[in-house]
């Protein structure tokens, strides 16, 4: 239950990301470009934060932790490298 709440705030990010893009970037499409690109940056260390609070702090083996992580980044960082695709 804990992966799908953080892959809905992902996807929550990314939505924020790309109105915060159209807000302060405008109309063009460059705007929603870079506002996907960075989402993906945040959300590659949001990810990895959270693998390591699993290592760190819960006591998950990084071999447990690793495929956990590859879910949460990838499906939301999939949805925005989408958009940088169709507005490219």
């Amino acid at each position: 239950m804990r992966t799908a709440i953080i892959i809905l705030g992902g996807f929550l990010l990314l939505s924020l990301c790309l109105v915060a893009g159209r807000w302060l970037g405008g109309t063009g499409k460059e705007a929603v470009v870079t506002a996907a690109q960075i989402f993906i940056a945040i959300w590659l260390a949001a990810a990895a934060f959270n693998m390591w609070m699993g290592v760190a702090k819960a006591g998950y083996s990084v071999a447990e932790e690793l495929p956990i992580f590859l879910l949460i980044f990838a499906l939301p960082a999939a949805a925005a490298a989408f958009v940088w695709w169709k507005f490219s």
